[in-house]
């Protein structure tokens, strides 16, 4: 998947700005597409340079003026064909993966520590997903949600996250409950 799809789906039912954008990115799209404010400016010129979104300038009062996109008729088209395309598979590319893979001929303390760290960040994910997810809720049952709400796309790659984020936690746990079972420590107190 590259950047201009993300984007095109983030626009498919409203007009913003980049920095709208890139907000919603971070709410949204984060839970399984990253991209930094920079690479999404870039994008959205080369798409209004390709005639799949259009901007318009809004003045502001007391701020700069901004740009907001909308997707064009061939914008909603390239978006369309995109979701017909069948996707390429997955593959894991986690650096922290490597790291334990070599575990046994490097430092187990350092690896342990970024085991630690990335559990931590994914804690940190999957507690704003929750507040996310109860945002969308909005005091229906997830049941509710899926069977009343206009867009159900925001809500089902949300679950997704949700769920990445618990399976990475899960990991952590198990990679430092098994170092903690190697270490010298508890192999002389068994």
């Amino acid at each position: 998947m590259a950047l201009r799809d993300a984007i095109l789906a983030a626009l498919a039912n409203e007009e913003a700005s980049g920095y709208d954008l890139a907000k919603a990115f971070d709410v949204t799209v984060a839970n399984y597409w990253t991209a930094t404010p920079q690479q999404m400016y870039r994008e959205l010129d080369k798409l209004d340079a390709a005639g799949l979104v259009e901007g318009r300038v809004v003045r502001q009062a007391k701020r700069p003026d901004k740009r907001i996109f909308s997707l064009t008729d061939a914008g909603r088209d390239a978006l369309h064909e995109y979701t017909c395309s069948e996707p390429k598979p997955t593959a894991i590319r986690d650096e922290l993966l490597v790291q334990v893979e070599a575990l046994d001929s490097g430092d187990p303390g350092a690896v342990r520590e970024n085991v630690v760290r990335k559990k931590i960040a994914a804690q940190t994910k999957l507690a704003h997903y929750h507040r996310t997810r109860d945002y969308l809720l909005d005091g229906r049952t997830e049941e509710q949600h899926l069977a009343e709400s206009p867009r159900v796309g925001p809500y089902l790659t949300l679950r997704r996250g949700i769920l990445f984020e618990e399976e990475n936690i899960a990991w952590c746990d198990f990679v430092l409950e098994t170092l903690d079972a190697r270490s010298p420590e508890s192999r002389s107190a068994g």
